[in-house]
């Protein structure tokens, strides 16, 4: 996302004094604050307040820095917010918004407004945005800016340092130019450092960097985010698969992408949304949430079967069904252990068939070791507990068994599930611990029932 035209403050303060003064009910001290606040701290301020509020501070907001706050709230609030806005309002928005954050502002508006807009605009700018509109929201194409500078390999120096100055004004984040030969094909790339500190009669050709990482229009914004981690990029090129240049993708867009994946990751372990809205009506978040929980519910059905199969047997043996959520739990945490290490590795690209079968040897040793120890102990609290031995072995090798097979299960569940293109950390806590409640009770109390009775 650009940084604001003008300049703004940045306070961690900035929310708790805006709530204090909406408190108080002093509307020009409102008007103010946010004049001064930075577009990022304002739209956290509007997602933290309930709707009544919200719409309050939104009237009071600049209309310049309206299109600046909507691109850093969240989807729920951000459409919450354009339905309070008419047509021109919306059309006004975007005149002060960079072409990428143009993009992703028109990508969440309704397909009518969507169409007005683009007849607002004139051809050049409609056909750009029209052709970036078609791009995936999560490739390299949506996320590009084709607002860049582009010279030629044949020219020197003191021509483009005139042409530069002709243009009076550079687009956001320009740390290179990009080279094209005459056909509009990508050949390389100079920084504004290496052309202002050479010759001026150097050829581009002889002072450009040609080894260079770009991405067709199509990559993943994913692999875009690890190779700008990985090389340590400010920019780079955009192509298609002619090798024209389309645009270029800038660190701040990255950013972004990095945050949003992040915050995705946390919330979809619990099956909520980074776009919810947290003061959203209460029927529709109960509404988004039911099917996870019926999920939940389904899985937690699955477990209670299999302890009523052993009814007779817990029955007879009382102490059994104290113990068992101890052999469940330690299960699911253990799995649970191995199972956020395989979704960090595979984020990262750090694992493949070539160390796949290694790393699940290594978390079954460990899952072992661990469990050898902690099942002793287990296994001699159970015994001077309920004063039978027989128990505190059942239990100890119950604990062991559930252990070495939850790191398998936190090996193999998100791995099943990228091949079925399944955001493993969407659904593979909810599999895991189905998988240890059920393997948990099974082996306990299948042992307890053939030792003990």
């Amino acid at each position: 996302m650009s940084v604001p035209a003008k300049n703004k403050l940045y306070s961690s303060n900035a929310q708790e004094t805006l709530r204090a003064a909406l408190g108080s009910g002093t509307l020009q001290q409102i008007k103010d604050m946010l004049r001064a606040m930075h577009p990022a701290e304002t739209a956290r301020l509007l997602e933290s307040v309930p709707r009544q509020e919200r719409l309050l501070i939104w009237g009071l907001v600049e209309s310049e820095d309206e299109g600046e706050i909507l691109l850093y709230l969240n989807d729920d609030v951000r459409s919450g917010l354009i339905e309070t806005m008419d047509a021109d309002q919306l059309i006004a928005v975007t005149g002060n918004l960079e072409f990428d954050d143009l993009v992703d502002f028109t990508a969440d508006l309704p397909q009518a407004l969507t169409q007005q807009l683009l007849l607002s605009m004139d051809q050049q700018n409609r056909e750009l945005l029209e052709k970036a509109l078609s791009y995936p929201e999560d490739s390299a194409g949506g996320l590009m800016n084709t607002d860049t500078v582009t010279i030629r390999p044949d020219v020197p120096v003191d021509v483009v340092l005139r042409y530069l100055r002709m243009k009076g004004t550079l687009p956001g984040s320009t740390d290179q130019l990009m080279v094209i030969n005459r056909y509009g094909r990508f050949v390389g790339m100079i920084s504004l450092m290496t052309l202002v500190t050479s010759e001026l009669q150097s050829l581009i050709v002889e002072i450009m960097e040609t080894d260079i990482i770009t991405f067709d229009t199509y990559t993943p914004v994913q692999e875009v985010a690890k190779a700008f981690q990985d090389h340590d990029l400010l920019s780079a090129p955009v192509i298609n698969v002619q090798g024209i240049l389309q645009g270029r993708i800038t660190i701040d867009d990255v950013v972004d992408v990095i945050h949003d994946e992040g915050q995705q990751r946390l919330l979809s372990m619990a099956g909520l949304d980074e776009d919810d809205d947290m003061f959203a009506p209460v029927i529709s978040s109960a509404r988004s949430r039911a099917i996870w929980l019926g999920t939940n519910l389904f899985t937690a059905f699955l477990a209670a079967s299999v302890v009523g199969i052993f009814q007779d047997t817990i029955d007879q043996v009382v102490a059994l069904a104290v113990l068992m959520p101890i052999v469940a739990s330690m299960g699911g945490i253990g799995g649970s252990q191995t199972l956020t290490l395989m979704i960090r590795g595979l984020a990262l690209d750090q694992i493949g068939p070539t160390n796949l079968r290694r790393l699940l040897r290594k978390e079954i040793m460990v899952a072992l070791i661990n469990g050898i120890s902690w099942a002793t102990m287990v296994g001699l609290v159970a015994s001077m507990w309920f004063d039978n031995s027989a128990l505190g072995v059942v239990i100890a090798a119950a604990l062991i068994l559930n252990m070495a097979c939850a790191a398998g299960a936190g090996v193999g569940i998100p791995i099943l599930l990228k091949r079925l293109n399944i955001d493993p950390a969407l659904a593979g806590g909810v599999i895991l611990t189905t998988i240890t409640d059920i393997l948990g009770f099974l082996t306990f109390l299948g042992l307890g029932t053939i030792y003990l009775i």
